[in-house]
C-alpha cells in the first residue's frame, strides 16, 4: 500500500492548497526534519506565587538563573564579579539600569560598543537552539533586520567585519542604542525559556496577583494548572456568590486589598456600609485582620474587621445552601450554624458542647439560620455586579480557561497543582455523581468539564450546577484541589479548642512518598512510570525541617517552596523552579527576594541553588517531544502528499 493510500484524497487536496507543489512540499520537509534534530526548548515550572510579583517578575527576568549561569561560562575569564553582576542586571532591568550605569561612564561611545558585542554574543548562545524562523518571530519589529543581520553574521569573516562594526557605530551614533539595549535584552529574556508551566495559584496572599496575570496574558507560551486560590476568584468572576464571598473574606483577613480593590476595581462600600450599620459596636476582635500593613490607620482597621465578619456570616450562609441543595456533595457536617445555642452562647459538636469566642450574631434568625437578609441578599448581588463587571478581572478569568486545566500531560510529565484523592491503603477514592461513579483522572476530566460550564453555559441550571462545583471545588474532601477533610472555617473563627481546627489531609499527602503511589497514578493517566513524573504543588516543602521536594524516588517533584513571604518561615527557602532543558531536570531553590528598587541599585540577583535532579546520557531533541511528535506526524503527511504529486493524483498548481 502506498504511503498517500494512509490519508484521504481529499485530506491530501486541502494540504496541497498550503504546499502547491513538488518543491513546496519537499522544502517542508526538509525544513521540519531538521528542526526534529534541534535541542528541546527550555520548561520552566514554577507553583504558588500567591500574588508576590516582584518576585515572580524577577525570576521570569533571569531565567530561574540560567542567564546568570550563561555570562558564566561565556565571560568566565573576561569580566570581573561586579561586571557579570551589573551586566546581569542590564538585561533583567535594562530601561530602569541604563541611566544609572551611564552616570558612570567617561566614554560612552565605548561602553555602548563594548556592551551591544557582548549582548549580540550572549544572545546568540540563548539562540541557537531556535530555528531561525522562531527567533524571527521573538524579534521586536523596531530592530528585527538589524538583530537578524547581527546573530547571524560572523564578526571574524574577513568580508563582513566591516559591515558587522558599521553596524554598530551606526547603532550608536543615531542615538538608538539605548533602544537597542533594551530591546536585545528583552529578547534574550524571551528566549530564556522556551515555554513556562505555572502549576497553580496565582492569587491570594500577596498584593500583586493582577500584575502576574497581566505579565501571563502577554508571554510568549505558558499554561497553568489551577490552583484552588485560582479556581476562587474564577468562581467569583463567573458568579458563584460563594466564591465571592471567600475571595473578599479572605481579602479582608489578611488585609490584602490590592488585587480587589485597586487591582480590579471591585467596590467594597456596599459591604462596608452594610457593616457599620450591623456591627458598628462590636468589636470584632476575631475578625482583625491576620497581617496588617502600616498604611492602614486604626479606624480602617476597626473597618475591615466589621466587613470581614459580616462577610464570613454571609458566607457561611450561602456555602449552606449549596451544601442543601447539592447532596451529592456529602457535605452536611458544615451545616453548624443550626447547632448553636445562641441562648448559652455554645455549640455542640461531636456530642462535645466548646463556647463560642463571639456571640454576637445580629444577622441570624435562629430558627431560619441559612437564610440571608434581604440586605445581605442586596449587597451580595451588587458585590457579584461589581465582580462581573471588572473588565481586568474577565480578561485575567477568561485566560486562566483559555491556557488553564486541572492537570496537563507535556512532553511525558503530569502537571497538577493538588492531589489525587486516594484512601489509606493506596487506593484511588472514588465519588459518586449524577448516577455516575468517577476516580482519579475521571474525576479531574468531570470537574474540568464542569468548571469550564460555570462560566460558559448558557442554561440557567447548568451554569447554576457548575458554580456550584466551583466552590466544591475550593472545599470539597474529594476535590483534587483541596485535599482536605473539611475546611474549618467557622471553628476557626468562633472555637478556641485548637483540636475543632483541624482539617486532615487526604491520604495522598502521606502516601505520595512511596514509589508505587507515582507509578499507579501516572499509569491511571496514561504515562510510562519509567520515564515520566509527577510535577506538583499546594503543599509547602517544609525544607528546613529536612524535607525533600523530591519524593517517590525521583517520579514525583513538589515546586511549592514558598514563593509567599507568609510561608517561608515555614520553607526556610523562598520558592523553587524546575527547569527541563535538554541536558535533563533541574531544580533551583531561591532565597528570598528583597526588592526590585534593591535588585537595580545594588545589582542584587536572587540567590539560587541548582540540584541536578536528572542529566541525561543523550541531549533531549525536539524530536522526543510532543511538538517533535506532532511534526513527525506533519512530516508523514507531506510525504504522502509529495508521492500523491509524483504519482499524478493530484496536480501542481
Amino acid at each position: 500500500m502506498s504511503e498517500q493510500e494512509t490519508y484521504s484524497l481529499s485530506f491530501l487536496e486541502l494540504l496541497a492548497q498550503q504546499y502547491p507543489s513538488i518543491q513546496a512540499a519537499s522544502m517542508a520537509i526538509i525544513n521540519h526534519s531538521a528542526y526534529l534534530n534541534l535541542p528541546k526548548g527550555t520548561e520552566n515550572f514554577i507553583s504558588d506565587v500567591h500574588g508576590e510579583y516582584e518576585a515572580f517578575l524577577h525570576v521570569l527576568k533571569n531565567g530561574s538563573g540560567s542567564i546568570r549561569r550563561k555570562i558564566e561560562e561565556i565571560f568566565a575569564n573576561s569580566l570581573l564579579e561586579k561586571e557579570k553582576r551589573n551586566f546581569a542586571t542590564l538585561i533583567y532591568y535594562p530601561e530602569q539600569k541604563l541611566p544609572l550605569i551611564l552616570q558612570e561612564v567617561p566614554d560612552k561611545a565605548e561602553w555602548y560598543r563594548i556592551t551591544l558585542f557582548r549582548l549580540i554574543k550572549l544572545c546568540r548562545s540563548v539562540a541557537s537552539k531556535y530555528t531561525r524562523t522562531a527567533v524571527r518571530e521573538a524579534l521586536p519589529d523596531d530592530f528585527a533586520f538589524i538583530i537578524e543581520e547581527l546573530l547571524h553574521e560572523q564578526e571574524g569573516v574577513e568580508n563582513k567585519q566591516e559591515y558587522y562594526q558599521s553596524i554598530i557605530d551606526t547603532i550608536i551614533s543615531t542615538d538608538q542604542a539605548n533602544a537597542f539595549i533594551v530591546a536585545m535584552a528583552q529578547l534574550i529574556q524571551r528566549l530564556a525559556i522556551a515555554r513556562l508551566h505555572v502549576i497553580g495559584d496565582v492569587y491570594d496572599r500577596g498584593p500583586g496577583a493582577h500584575i502576574i496575570m497581566d505579565k501571563l496574558l502577554d508571554y510568549h507560551a505558558v499554561d497553568v494548572q489551577w490552583g484552588n486560590h485560582d479556581i476562587l476568584w474564577m468562581g467569583a468572576a463567573a458568579g458563584s456568590e460563594a466564591c465571592l464571598a471567600n475571595v473578599i473574606r479572605i481579602c479582608l483577613r489578611y488585609g490584602n486589598m490590592e488585587t480587589l480593590e485597586n487591582g480590579y476595581a471591585v467596590s467594597l462600600l456596599p459591604l462596608a456600609s452594610f457593616a457599620m450599620e450591623h456591627y458598628a459596636d462590636d468589636p470584632c476582635t476575631q475578625f482583625a485582620p491576620k497581617e496588617t500593613a502600616e498604611e492602614f490607620t486604626t479606624n480602617e482597621l476597626q473597618l475591615m474587621s466589621k466587613m470581614h465578619k459580616a462577610i464570613t456570616m454571609i458566607q457561611l450562609k450561602v456555602e449552606a445552601q449549596i451544601i442543601q441543595r447539592r447532596k451529592q456533595f456529602v457535605m452536611n457536617d458544615r451545616l453548624l450554624l443550626h447547632k448553636i445555642d445562641f441562648d448559652k452562647g455554645t455549640i455542640c459538636l461531636d456530642g462535645q458542647e466548646h463556647p463560642l469566642l463571639d456571640t454576637h450574631f445580629p444577622t441570624i434568625d435562629p430558627r431560619n439560620p441559612y437564610t440571608l437578609t434581604e440586605k445581605e441578599q442586596l449587597v451580595l448581588e451588587k458585590l457579584r455586579l461589581s465582580f462581573a463587571n471588572s473588565e481586568r478581572l474577565q480578561r485575567h478569568v477568561r485566560f486562566l480557561y483559555s491556557k488553564g486545566s486541572l492537570y496537563l500531560i507535556y512532553n511525558g510529565n503530569l502537571l497538577y497543582h493538588g492531589c489525587i484523592a486516594m484512601k489509606p491503603d493506596g487506593s484511588f477514592a472514588s465519588v459518586r455523581v449524577d448516577g455516575k461513579t468517577y476516580r482519579a483522572k475521571g474525576f479531574m476530566d468531570r470537574l474540568d468539564r464542569l468548571a469550564r460550564q460555570a462560566y460558559f453555559a448558557a442554561d440557567p441550571e447548568l451554569k447554576q450546577y457548575g458554580l456550584d462545583v466551583m466552590w466544591y471545588l475550593w472545599s470539597g474532601d474529594r476535590s483534587p484541589l483541596f485535599g482536605k477533610e473539611k475546611m474549618a472555617t467557622f471553628e476557626r473563627y468562633f472555637l478556641a479548642d485548637p483540636a475543632t481546627h483541624a482539617e486532615g489531609k487526604n491520604a495522598y499527602y502521606a502516601l505520595r512518598d512511596k514509589p508505587e503511589t507515582a507509578v499507579k497514578i501516572l499509569r491511571e493517566f496514561g504515562l510510562d512510570p519509567k520515564t515520566a513524573r509527577i510535577i506538583n504543588g499546594h503543599v509547602p516543602v517544609q525544607v528546613k525541617k529536612g524535607e525533600s521536594p523530591v519524593k517517590a524516588n525521583g517520579r514525583l517533584i513538589v515546586i511549592d517552596g514558598g514563593f509567599s513571604k507568609a510561608y517561608q518561615d515555614k520553607t526556610g527557602i523562598a520558592g523553587y523552579t524546575l527547569i527541563h532543558n535538554s541536558y535533563g531536570f533541574l531544580l533551583a531553590s531561591h532565597a528570598p527576594f528583597e526588592s526590585t528598587q534593591k535588585a537595580i541599585e545594588e545589582a542584587l540577583d536572587i540567590h539560587s541553588k541548582t540540584e541536578i535532579l536528572e542529566a541525561n546520557y543523550h541531549r533531549i531533541r525536539v524530536r522526543d517531544t510532543d511538538e517533535g511528535c506532532r511534526i513527525q506526524a506533519k512530516i508523514r503527511q507531506l510525504e504522502a502528499l509529495l508521492e500523491a504529486y509524483r504519482e499524478g493524483l493530484i496536480k501542481e498548481q
